[in-house]
């Protein structure tokens, strides 16, 4: 298994449904977006809440760039699908993040632990290291089973950071396709195959 799938099980498998739910109910794509009018289907309240978060400001240019650069190492882009920032999940974290405030301080905390983690041992914030050198941080924190207790600060944050990725992905349209959900379908009904006719003694023209 390669980095990409051991790191979006561990997220998919750790992601609970009332956070899914409430990814989804958030509505991520409104990121970014003019302020939002009238929508059928969605109630005064629903567009006032999304247009209220949508101008706010949470994280600064900083933040959001290690959120984008650690975002893409934890869903990468394959041949399969466009990467976490194709789908715009560091935009989804900023909304998710405004909207549950929870998320405010240990978020926060935790892009500065990266840092200050990485300035310590690489010379340098986490987007400016090395490619190899970012890897090296996220795989002594990506894997609770192993990590060091010295580490477990940055454990903690990179479970939350995993599991918001794996939610903004999840809920967009590439994350859709890429694990192929197709949902309901429509099909043709072409008759009984013609061998299941002759396995009971029927032909096409009796049925």
């Amino acid at each position: 298994m390669n980095r990409r799938d051991t790191l979006k099980a561990i997220g998919l498998t750790a992601l609970g449904s009332t956070l899914l739910l409430k990814a989804c109910k958030s509505e991520p794509k409104a990121i970014g977006m003019t302020e939002l009018g009238t929508q059928a289907g969605r109630e005064d309240f629903e567009i006032e809440r999304i247009n209220e978060l949508n101008s706010e400001t949470f994280f600064n240019e900083h933040e959001m760039a290690t959120i984008a650069v650690l975002a893409d190492i934890i869903i990468p882009k394959d041949d399969v699908s466009g990467s976490a920032t194709d789908a715009g999940v560091p935009e989804f974290i900023e909304f998710i993040v405004k909207d549950m405030p929870n998320h405010k301080i240990p978020m926060r905390g935790g892009l500065k632990w990266l840092d200050l983690h990485c300035l310590n041992r690489f010379d340098a914030t986490f987007i400016k290291a090395k490619s190899d050198e970012r890897i090296q941080i996220v795989e002594d924190i990506a894997y609770p089973a192993i990590a060091k207790p010295e580490m477990q600060q940055g454990v903690a944050f990179f479970e939350r950071m995993r599991n918001l990725t794996a939610s903004g992905f999840y809920t967009t349209q590439i994350g859709v396709d890429d694990i192929g959900y197709k949902g309901n379908t429509p099909n043709q009904w072409k008759g009984v195959p013609p061998d299941i006719l002759e396995q009971y003694g029927f032909t096409s023209d009796m049925v």
